[in-house]
């Protein structure tokens, strides 16, 4: 059992308490043999015998004291007396839920707290179709389980719909000299088939429309859970320009080191969380635990550098070729120092 502080508190001064009685009724029986002794004129053997029987009378009324204390302790608890504290069941505890405010240099943060999607676009394309049906509806709720009043997110609202939903940066980042840390939550409350719900970080072209926004539209990474089947992966994705050939190409991060299963079944609430370092290098986390980490150049599918060595698949061994790892050399003789 672990023990609130304060409780062990309480406890230490409960036993304060009763060390601090017993020392007054001790002090209060040399008092009284004091006056036995002064008031009745009674010699030290009459007085002794006068005083067992007191104490003993006193260990009576102790030990029914007791007894009444046990009984009044069992019939407050699960009906078993013991010396241990309890805790009511019926005690309810009420969560304080307060809004985070970020802090440093943030490019952009959102809780939807208050409710609405003002700042945000909901997009009405779906693979270059205008207003197409397959469009899927946003809102803003509480969790439908382990809800926290106060405390409110996205939510997906059509199944078997595509989703999309945006909102600029304060500013453009620049991947340059600064860390870029994208992190956020998901909880899958209905569990989930086959879809994603990561981010995607658009690419600053100048004339980009929202509402268009789309799987075609250009973008710089993509991070996130995605599943389908019992396929199970952390997606990061960044588009690269090749400078050679000017062509853009996506570039995968291996998979995660650990099971993901769980986080897609649990139905629990998980963070995410991607950082970009300026030394090429990048790690994710599930829940601040890391879960993949790599270089940018090197632990991608494909490498942005190539391999220093390619192999040749239309080569082949001359016919000639001696399988031989070592050979003699007839022409071979010893140095004149050997």
């Amino acid at each position: 059992m672990k023990l609130d502080r304060g409780w062990i508190w309480g406890l230490l001064l409960l036993f304060s308490l009763a060390g601090a009685a017993a020392a007054a009724q001790e002090k209060q029986l040399e008092l009284d043999v004091s006056d036995i002794d002064e008031d009745m004129g009674l010699d030290n053997e009459e007085l002794n015998v006068l005083l067992e029987g007191e104490e003993e009378e006193m260990e009576e009324e102790e030990e029914d004291e007791a007894t009444v204390m046990d009984e009044d302790q069992a019939d407050k608890t699960d009906g078993t007396a013991s010396g241990t504290a309890g805790v009511d069941a019926n005690v309810s505890f009420q969560v304080t839920y307060k809004t985070p405010v970020p802090t440093g240099e943030v490019y952009f943060a959102e809780t939807f707290d208050d409710g609405s999607l003002d700042r945000w676009q909901q997009s009405k394309t779906v693979k270059g179709v205008v207003s197409s049906p397959a469009v899927g509806k946003w809102a803003v709720e509480q969790l439908k389980e382990n809800k926290i009043p106060g405390d409110k997110g996205l939510v997906l609202k059509s199944r078997a719909k595509h989703h999309a939903i945006s909102s600029m940066l304060n500013k453009p980042f620049v991947f340059q000299d600064d860390t870029l840390v994208v992190q956020y939550e998901v909880n899958f409350q209905d569990g989930i088939d086959c879809g994603g719900a990561y981010i995607k970080l658009l690419s600053d072209t100048g004339d980009l429309n929202l509402e268009q926004f789309q799987d075609r539209t250009a973008y710089s990474l993509m991070f996130g859970p995605d599943k389908c089947g019992e396929d199970y992966k952390l997606h990061f994705i960044f588009r690269h320009l090749n400078p050679l050939n000017k062509d853009t190409e996506e570039k995968h991060a291996k998979r995660a080191d650990v099971d993901l299963k769980k986080f897609y079944t649990d139905k629990k609430t998980h963070l995410y969380t991607l950082v970009l370092n300026p030394d090429n290098s990048y790690e994710m986390f599930i829940d601040q635990s890391s879960v993949s980490r790599g270089s940018l150049l090197h632990d991608v599918i494909p490498p942005v550098n190539p391999p220093k060595e390619i192999d040749d698949p239309s080569d082949s061994k001359p016919e000639d070729w001696d399988e031989r790892a070592k050979m003699p050399d007839p022409e071979a003789v010893k140095p004149e120092d050997w």
